[in-house]
């Protein structure tokens, strides 16, 4: 069994991979500058982690594993580098997770895309956990109910989040590579936007056995090859007589042409019945028989951060989304209005990178024609130094109808709070500190 140093341990995605090796019976220590739920998780899992990062933090025998945020010059790095010791990014990891996956007969499912990976890893992680089938898997988020973004079991099947945003998806050889759909992002490493990232999937799509993709996507229309699709028309699995309620979206998944099964989700909004067709593709293309899992996908709630309901004080309803393109945005808000009525719902917009802010500001002045209400707060810089005339003072001047509240997360709350009433539906939006804006309200009761 190996021994793996985590540096920067505490997020999402490194701890699933930590998580992981521990219950394969790996050897995991690690860092992080704050302690935080995965770390608490971890340890409790037998992980040895400090808090702060130093040299004296890696063990001179480990594989030390690290993540595109990690700078050169930290200290537990240059420590590695003088040891000799083998460096691995984190989605060099991934990529030797899955190879031993496949090599005892695991069927190892991709979910790709600029959007909703999260959502559909994780969906179909919990779709075959609750239907009895052990998965293994590695997500970007907690599933609901299991409490977990990773598990290493005894199943046919390893799942995976595949990230696109720093290119490194292309190590991955999937048995069945999923691609939701694919937009401009990232911008910051896709320098020529949409052409370059075609580019880094169509690499991907050559490593993978079986390619299954959402056809009614324009970026996908532009990938050079025939693949097994999904869809609201015209594909090999459509959905078809779909009736949405306040309570729940029911729909039938036709393949072929032929009924594969009926489904009922508690989940609002037609990107959810997408989310849905990609993840039943996946699991039949895997050679697994639908009618077992179709109905374990109702308990699915939503992954962590995904429309996800944090806190509710005098009649005002709190959620917080992960949404930080326009595309999510939109569907979040669409979802929102359907089930609460567009007057009563409240955005709270924490623009995410300035890069992102600038390449897409036009996308983002059309996003939110579904909130009734609309509050812009500072960028959250994500690290990223300011851009000279891409704030997001002027955003709001330039998106009618909104407001513009500055501070901390903590201020635009004690600002927010007086003019909220009973009906209103908060949502936070974005991928930085705009997650603790349920608790900043509820401090202001």
């Amino acid at each position: 069994m190996g021994k793996y140093h985590f540096i920067a341990i505490g997020g999402v995605g490194m701890s699933g991979l930590a998580k992981y090796l521990l219950e394969g019976g790996h050897t995991v220590t690690g860092s992080d500058v704050a302690e935080t739920k995965y770390v608490d998780k971890l340890r409790k899992l037998g992980a040895i982690i400090n808090i702060g990062h130093s040299a004296e933090n890696v063990p001179d025998d480990s594989i030390v594993v690290v993540s595109s945020a990690i700078r050169k010059d930290n200290p537990e790095v240059l420590r590695a580098i003088a040891k000799g010791l083998k460096i691995y990014h984190r989605s060099g990891l991934l990529r030797e997770i899955s190879e031993q996956a496949q090599s005892t007969g695991k069927c190892f499912i991709g979910f790709s895309g600029t959007h909703g990976k999260t959502t559909t890893s994780g969906l179909c992680s919990y779709v075959l956990e609750k239907s009895g089938y052990n998965p293994s898997f590695v997500v970007g988020g907690l599933v609901p109910e299991l409490e977990i973004n990773a598990q290493n079991k005894d199943g046919n099947t390893f799942i995976a989040e595949l990230d696109e945003s720093d290119g490194t998806i292309v190590k991955y050889s999937p048995d069945i590579l999923v691609i939701n759909n694919l937009e401009e992002d990232h911008l910051d490493y896709y320098t020529n936007g949409l052409s370059d990232l075609i580019k880094t999937f169509e690499t991907e799509i050559s490593k993978s056995k079986k390619v299954i993709v959402n056809s009614d996507n324009a970026g996908i229309k532009l990938l050079k090859e025939n693949f097994i699709t999904f869809g609201l028309n015209d594909a090999d699995y459509v959905a078809k007589n779909i009736i949405s309620t306040q309570e729940s979206t029911e729909f039938e998944i036709l393949y072929k042409e032929n009924l594969l099964g009926k489904v009922k989700i508690q989940l609002a909004g037609i990107h959810n019945v997408y989310n849905v067709l990609a993840v039943a593709a996946a699991i039949n293309e895997a050679g697994i028989n639908f009618d077992d899992v179709k109905d374990a996908f109702y308990g699915f709630t939503g992954m962590g951060r995904r429309f996800q309901h944090v806190c509710g004080f005098d009649g005002v309803e709190v959620y917080d989304d992960y949404a930080h393109h326009p595309t999510e945005i939109k569907a979040t808000l669409d979802a929102a209005a359907a089930k609460f009525g567009k007057e009563n719902i409240v955005a709270v917009f924490q623009p995410h990178r300035y890069s992102r802010l600038k390449a897409l500001w036009n996308e983002f002045k059309s996003a939110f024609d579904d909130a009734g209400r609309v509050i812009v707060t500072d960028v959250y810089a994500a690290s990223e130094d300011p851009i000279e005339g891409i704030n997001s003072e002027l955003f709001a001047e330039e998106l009618i109808g909104s407001e513009y509240l500055s501070g901390s997360i903590g201020d635009v709350a004690r600002k927010l709070f007086p003019s909220l009433h009973q009906g209103n539906v908060v949502i936070g939006l974005g991928a930085g500190t705009i997650t603790v804006l349920g608790k900043e309200l509820e401090k202001c009761c």
